[in-house]
């Protein structure tokens, strides 16, 4: 990422704001106790952390704060689309995979895109902890960080919610669906 990259001009950053505040502010259950100003002064003082917010808004995420984290002072801003983001969708897990497709590749994989955008997929834990908070992916799937263990062996993860569960299930790294993407996490 290079600087041209992660900088916003003041009119994309003035209507982020007011996005993630109104976003903020209408699922106040998400986020019990926290206060806006807090997290937007958080904001404000990192603006790199504003551009991957950016980009996970381009990019259909919707994200929100979903936890503050005592320990580390941090807000946890998190994918809240109600199905996986639209701009992340018919993409494999990693490089690896991308590259190990002969025929009809992806465009690109969900690793590789969330590290340009700076955020980090959901772990197995963080999805469920997101479902606790609603319904989310009843149509779509989202990949999650796989296992080293299970990578190895050509295997990635990948979860949903259907009849009213969440279930992870697991597919060759190097697959990819129209319904399937990936979730990030930002902490700020």
């Amino acid at each position: 990422m290079t600087n041209e990259q992660t900088d916003l001009l003041p009119e994309q950053r003035e209507e982020l704001l007011q996005a993630l505040k109104a976003r903020f502010e209408r699922n106040l259950g998400r986020h019990p106790g926290l206060g806006w100003a807090h997290v937007q002064a958080k904001l404000e003082a990192q603006p790199k952390k504003l551009w991957s917010l950016h980009e996970m808004e381009r990019t259909g995420g919707e994200p929100d704060v979903i936890r503050y984290d005592e320990q580390t002072d941090e807000f946890v801003f998190v994918d809240c689309s109600a199905e996986t983001p639209k701009g992340r969708r018919s993409i494999c897990y990693d490089h690896e995979a991308l590259e190990s497709r002969k025929q009809h590749k992806p465009e690109d994989s969900a690793m590789n895109m969330a590290e340009a955008m700076g955020v980090e997929l959901l772990t197995e834990e963080q999805y469920r902890e997101l479902q606790k908070l609603g319904n989310f992916d009843l149509k779509t799937s989202s990949w999650v960080k796989t296992p080293a263990p299970i990578r190895k062996l050509g295997g990635a993860l990948f979860c949903d919610r259907r009849y009213d569960t969440v279930f992870v299930y697991h597919n060759g790294a190097d697959s990819y669906y129209g319904a399937r993407g990936f979730r990030g996490a930002l902490r700020v």
